[in-house]
């Protein structure tokens, strides 16, 4: 289901649930995640930050909540996330039931005490009857969590050039994009934190961008309040990392090739950064070529549903 949902998604509309036979978890959560009246004006949805066509990320640096208030970090992609063990930029939740309720209840976002979700949903025929139909009672501010979270764990993606090589197919890669493997994991050093299937080591890392002033997001540190993790964020995933441009956390960089600038060496755009992880200390001392490179193979790890979207 996962594979043609996000196609159908993907083409602009979204799944109608079926007349004959009782919806599924899934199905119910993409209605939810669709559903503008889960914001407190009824503007905005889930999915007008993590919007489809984009990876479900945002092409903003902040995306806009209700009254258009810019929310305080980068809308990150939230494809391949089933079994992370943990969510946000920060990592403030633990489980995708969680991360589902934050942006509905945040003020800067959907602005909707659950509470009133629950009413409003239970207030609507349409949802009495899907809800019914699914759990067997009324809208609860667990099942709706429950919902969303088993559509967002529909949005696997594993079908890029890249997952093709591995498979045995050595034409799926071009030469660049070989060549920029080869740099991942060797010369670039990028597999240090973007590693496993999804390239991200689910860690926290530092990586220069908190400079206490201008670059003042202390990231982790805001959830643990150990100074230690001032600066840390949650290594990213990198599938489909070609689509969910701006990119880190404040979506300064808005290219591949300005995020792959600022590792082949940090100092030179943030020279002042605080606890900068001691693997960035020195530049890459990348050349145009392998820059390039590098950039070709982040590309192919991109999803066909992105790529051949309509």
């Amino acid at each position: 289901m996962g594979v043609l949902c996000l196609c159908v998604i993907l083409a602009g509309f979204r799944n109608d649930l079926p007349t004959s036979d009782p919806p599924t978890k899934a199905q119910l959560g993409e209605q939810l995640f669709f559903e503008p009246l889960l914001s407190k004006d009824k503007t905005i949805s889930c999915a007008s930050c993590h919007q489809p066509q984009h990876g479900f990320a945002d092409t903003a640096a902040f995306s806009l909540g209700i009254h258009r208030t810019p929310t305080k970090r980068n809308t990150p992609g939230i494809t391949n996330l089933s079994g992370r063990p943990n969510y946000f930029w920060d990592g403030r939740a633990a489980t995708l039931e969680a991360q589902a309720l934050q942006p509905i209840i945040n003020p800067d976002e959907m602005g909707l005490p659950i509470e009133e979700a629950v009413q409003r949903l239970n207030a609507s025929q349409r949802y009495q009857q899907l809800f019914q139909q699914v759990f067997g009672g009324p809208a609860t501010a667990v099942n709706i969590t429950q919902a969303l979270a088993a559509y967002e764990k529909t949005l696997e993606t594993a079908n890029s050039p890249y997952d093709r090589f591995i498979a045995g197919d050595d034409n799926a890669l071009t030469g660049p994009a070989k060549r920029g493997r080869i740099l991942f994991i060797g010369k670039a050093n990028c597999n240090n934190c973007h590693s496993g299937e999804d390239f991200t080591a689910d860690r926290f890392k530092n990586i220069g961008l908190y400079n206490g002033t201008t670059l003042n997001d202390a990231g982790r540190y805001d959830i643990t309040k150990d100074e230690h993790y001032k600066g840390f964020f949650k290594v990213p995933g990198l599938r489909n990392v070609a689509v969910t441009a701006p990119y880190m956390h404040n979506g300064m960089f808005r290219t591949l090739r300005e995020v792959i600038t600022y590792y082949n060496n940090p100092n030179a755009v943030v020279p002042d950064g605080i606890g900068r992880d001691l693997s960035l200390s020195k530049p890459l001392n990348l050349s145009e070529q392998e820059i390039q490179d590098l950039e070709a193979f982040l590309v192919a790890l991109t999803d066909d549903r992105f790529t051949h979207r309509p």
